[in-house]
């Protein structure tokens, strides 16, 4: 898992742990995603599909973090908005 320098401070700013945001992922608990990705994510999940999955969580009004893991599931990345 990699975090961006942004991810960490809003996670620090929001007294949020990145292991709770990581498991919400695994879960399939997609957070703030709007209806298209949340398709996408649950078509991700077919292993002869494979893309990428992306999740949203509005941390507060001014904290958004996304969680992307790569279609090839090599990596998973928690980033700001701002930093993709």
């Amino acid at each position: 898992m990699l975090m961006t320098s942004g991810a960490i401070e809003a996670m620090q700013r929001c007294r949020t742990k990145p292991s709770v945001l990581i498991i919400r992922h695994l879960c399939g608990d997609w957070g703030d995603v709007d209806a298209s990705d949340a398709r996408a994510n649950e078509r991700a999940l077919n292993p002869n599909d494979p893309l990428r999955v992306f999740s949203v969580y509005k941390l507060s009004p001014d904290d958004t973090l996304w969680v992307i893991t790569e279609h090839d599931r090599s990596i998973t990345t928690v980033l700001t908005p701002e930093e993709y």
